[in-house]
């Protein structure tokens, strides 16, 4: 890469709430000297239920506060939000736009042998079609197993919460999530049905879903890959800045700053905290018009 060119700007990441963390905590391990700005947009969370065209409103908001701050490109860390927003949001905007469906849809469709994928989600990303339509364009021959599993999200979050411990907990190589034994059977119950698909794959559509990657892995079975979407878009938006030439410069020492709709910023920061594996240091509160 030549090192004349370089962009020290931040990339804006978002999300409904704490799920898009594990996008910026991949970020973070692939892109070290990057600075990021996160936004958590908390106080209208859960996207999932709500009208597509609703979401989309947020999106474009949220976008148009992250450009107002200059960042140099935003990832759409929710798979509800891209699935309503992303391609409106690409038009809308100078910046790069990347979402988080696309790059798990791929590595879904590249992993998979028997070519039979299921995709858990959101009731609003399972009936957008977007998974099922971008694993199938890539390869039509994939048979798509699709399912809302709404409760994941309470169960993360809530798995968060009893799990709180001392700071030391914060610097974990996995994050600590308490799981009960109703929440297993939840999960029983969402996943038995794909695993009597005889899928060999298993897309992890939320992104708060990789915090429960033991209790799901665990009911699926060892025969089925999951797929974290967190990675894979990591890997994109390091291609996309190097394409770009917009890395930030070696040796750039970055900045962390969070934001979050959130009444509570103390609680924002200790759970997001845990989803981060380590401390959040900047974290302020954002009031957005009402739409």
């Amino acid at each position: 890469m030549d090192t004349e060119h370089f962009d020290n700007r931040p990339i804006g990441v978002f999300d409904s709430g704490y799920g898009g963390l594990t996008v910026a905590r991949a970020l973070q391990k692939r892109l070290p000297e990057e600075s990021i700005l996160y936004f958590g947009d908390s106080a209208r969370c859960p996207y999932g239920p709500r009208d597509q065209t609703e979401v989309d409103g947020f999106v474009q908001q949220i976008c148009t506060w992250l450009v107002g701050r200059d960042v140099k490109m935003i990832v759409i860390a929710c798979n509800t939000a891209t699935a309503a927003g992303l391609a409106h949001a690409q038009e809308n905007f100078s910046v790069p736009v990347v979402g988080v469906v696309e790059p798990g849809a791929r590595a879904a469709a590249h992993t998979t042998l028997n070519r039979r994928v299921g995709v858990i989600a959101t009731k609003g990303t399972v009936d957008s079609n977007a998974y099922s339509d971008a694993i199938r364009h890539i390869d039509a021959g994939i048979t798509v197993f699709s399912t809302a599993t709404p409760r994941f999200v309470e169960i993360a979050e809530m798995g968060l919460k009893l799990s709180d411990g001392p700071i030391e907990d914060y610097m974990a190589d996995t994050t600590k999530v308490y799981i009960r034994p109703e929440f297993e059977d939840i999960a029983r119950q969402y996943l038995e049905p794909l695993r009597r698909c005889d899928i060999d794959t298993l897309v992890l559509g939320c992104t708060h879903y990789p915090l429960l990657k033991a209790l799901i892995g665990g009911v699926v079975g060892r025969k089925v890959t999951l797929v974290n979407s967190a990675d894979e878009t990591a890997r994109d938006v390091d291609h996309i800045l190097r394409r770009r030439r917009a890395h930030a410069r070696s040796g750039n020492v970055p900045v962390h700053s969070f934001f979050t709709t959130a009444d509570d910023v103390e609680e924002f920061r200790r759970f997001g905290g845990r989803v981060l594996a380590r401390p959040m240091d900047v974290v302020a509160h954002v009031d957005l018009p009402a739409l």
